[in-house]
C-alpha cells in the first residue's frame, strides 16, 4: 500500500462543511452538463447528508443555511473543479436572486431511505433539456453522470470495490510514520499545518459560533492539555459557522481534520519539536483517524470528532516518542469510553464534541502512562488494538443504524 498516495487522496482542502460543499459541488457538475441555468433542480439524498447539511452554515452565502442554498449556490455560482473548494470566490452579490429562486420553488427535495452513508442524486431540468450527477461514499466520488438520459460516465459496483481496497493495521501506520518516505506528501502536510492552525486562530480571536473553543481557554489555568483542547474547538467554531477559511480533511471531515491536526501542530509551535517530528505524527494520526473511521464510514451515527480526537492524542504520544504499547493502550482507553456519542449534524455544537473527545483522549493518555488502562473484557475492550477499532466500527455501521434513522427524524421529522 502506498500510504503516501492514500493521504494525497484523503487529505484535501476544503472550503467549508463538506456536506453541503459536496451538494454544491455535485449541483455544479450537474449545471456544467445541463449547459446552461436550470429551471428545476431535484435533490434525492441519503439521511446522513440531510442530517449534516440541515443545520450548518454554508460558507460564500454570507451566512445561509440549508440544502437549498447548497444546491443553488454550487450550480449558479460554483466551480466544480475546485472540487471541495467549489464555493470559494463566490459572487455574493447573486445571492438575493438566488433566495429569490429559491422561494419560488427552484428546488425539490427528497430523502432516500433505503440509501445509507453518503449518497447524493441530483437532477436538472431546463426545458426538454435534463442533467443527471449521482455520488456515493466520498465527498467528490460521482458514480453516474447523464444528458438527457443518456449515460455519459458510470462507475461499475466491481470498480468501487476495488478502490475501497486499502490494507491498514497499527502496526504498519506506526511503522510508516516512524521510518517511511514522506517526500511526496510534504506538501500535503505543510497546507495542513498552514490551513487548520489559521482556522484554529481565527476561532479564538474573534467571535464564531458557541465560542466553546474561547471558554475553554478562558478556563484552562495552567493546564497546558487544555490550550490544545480550545484550538482544535475553535477551529470548529469558526468553520460551523461559515468561516471562508479552507482546512485540509480527514475522512472526508473538516472537524474531524482540525481535531487530528491542530492540537499537534500547536504543540510543535509551542515546543520548538524540529519538522521532521511534527510531519512524522501528523502522519500517524492522520493514518490513524481513517484507519478508525474506515469501519465506521464517512457519515454514520457515530459522531467522528470521537475518533479523531483518539488520533489526535495517539499522534502526541507519538511525537513524544512514548512507547509503541503506550500508544495502543492510549487508542484503546479512549475508544473505550466515548464511542457512542452521536452526531446529529453538522453545526456548531461539534466544536463541544471535540473539546469532550479531546479531554477524555488525554486522560486516556494519562492512564496509559500510569498503568491503569482498561483490559480486555471490559465491556467492548479487546486485547489486540486493530481487534479494537474493528469492533467500534462494527458498533457504530451495525449497532448504530437504528439510531441513526431516530436522530433524523427528531432534527427534521421525516
Amino acid at each position: 500500500m502506498d500510504y503516501n498516495k492514500y493521504l494525497r487522496e484523503k487529505m484535501v482542502p476544503a472550503f467549508g462543511c463538506t456536506e453541503p460543499i459536496a451538494l454544491a459541488f455535485a449541483a455544479s457538475r450537474a449545471r456544467f452538463i445541463l449547459g446552461e441555468d436550470p429551471e428545476r433542480i431535484t435533490a434525492r439524498l441519503s439521511g446522513n447528508i440531510i442530517k449534516n447539511v440541515n443545520s450548518v452554515k454554508v460558507p460564500g452565502t454570507d451566512g445561509r443555511k440549508g440544502i437549498e442554498i447548497s444546491l443553488a449556490a454550487g450550480a449558479f455560482l460554483g466551480d466544480y473543479t475546485k472540487k471541495l473548494e467549489v464555493l470559494s470566490d463566490v459572487d455574493k452579490s447573486k445571492l438575493e436572486y438566488l433566495d429569490d429562486l429559491i422561494k419560488k420553488g427552484l428546488c425539490d427535495i427528497e430523502l432516500l431511505h433505503e440509501k445509507k452513508g453518503l449518497y447524493i442524486d441530483v437532477s436538472m431540468e431546463k426545458g426538454e433539456k435534463t442533467s443527471r450527477v449521482v455520488i456515493k461514499d466520498f465527498h467528490t466520488n460521482i458514480i453516474f453522470e447523464s444528458l438527457n438520459d443518456e449515460i455519459l460516465f458510470e462507475k461499475k459496483e466491481e470498480e468501487l470495490e476495488e478502490e475501497d481496497k486499502i490494507d491498514l493495521s497499527f502496526d504498519k501506520i506506526y511503522d510508516f510514520a516512524k521510518n517511511g518516505n514522506y517526500d511526496d506528501i510534504i506538501d500535503v502536510l505543510d497546507k495542513e499545518i498552514e490551513y487548520n492552525y489559521a482556522i484554529a486562530k481565527e476561532g479564538i480571536e474573534n467571535p464564531w459560533g458557541a465560542n466553546i473553543g474561547k471558554m475553554v481557554l478562558e478556563e484552562a489555568g495552567d493546564k497546558y492539555s487544555e490550550k490544545l483542547v480550545a484550538y482544535a474547538a475553535a477551529g470548529s467554531d469558526a468553520r460551523m459557522s461559515g468561516c471562508e477559511k479552507p482546512v485540509v480533511i480527514n475522512s472526508g471531515s473538516g472537524n474531524q481534520g482540525i481535531t487530528v491536526s491542530v492540537p499537534i501542530i500547536i504543540y510543535a509551535k509551542d515546543h520548538d519539536i524540529p519538522k521532521d517530528k511534527l510531519y512524522r505524527a501528523l502522519i500517524f494520526a492522520n493514518l490513524i483517524g481513517l484507519y478508525i473511521k474506515e469501519g465506521i464510514g464517512e457519515l454514520s451515527a457515530y459522531c467522528g470528532v470521537v475518533s479523531a480526537g483518539c488520533a489526535s492524542v495517539c499522534g502526541l504520544a507519538f511525537m513524544k516518542d512514548e512507547d509503541r504499547n503506550i500508544v495502543k493502550a492510549t487508542l484503546t482507553n479512549a475508544l473505550a469510553t466515548n464511542s457512542g456519542l452521536i452526531c446529529d449534524g453538522a453545526k456548531e455544537s461539534c466544536a463541544i464534541k471535540i473539546a469532550s473527545s479531546l479531554k477524555m483522549g488525554f486522560l486516556a493518555y494519562k492512564q496509559a502512562k500510569e498503568g491503569n488502562s482498561f483490559k480486555a473484557g471490559d465491556g467492548i475492550v479487546k486485547g489486540d488494538i486493530d481487534e479494537m477499532i474493528k469492533t467500534v466500527g462494527h458498533i457504530a455501521m451495525e449497532g448504530m443504524r437504528e439510531t441513526d434513522e431516530v436522530i433524523l427524524r427528531e432534527m427534521i421529522g421525516k
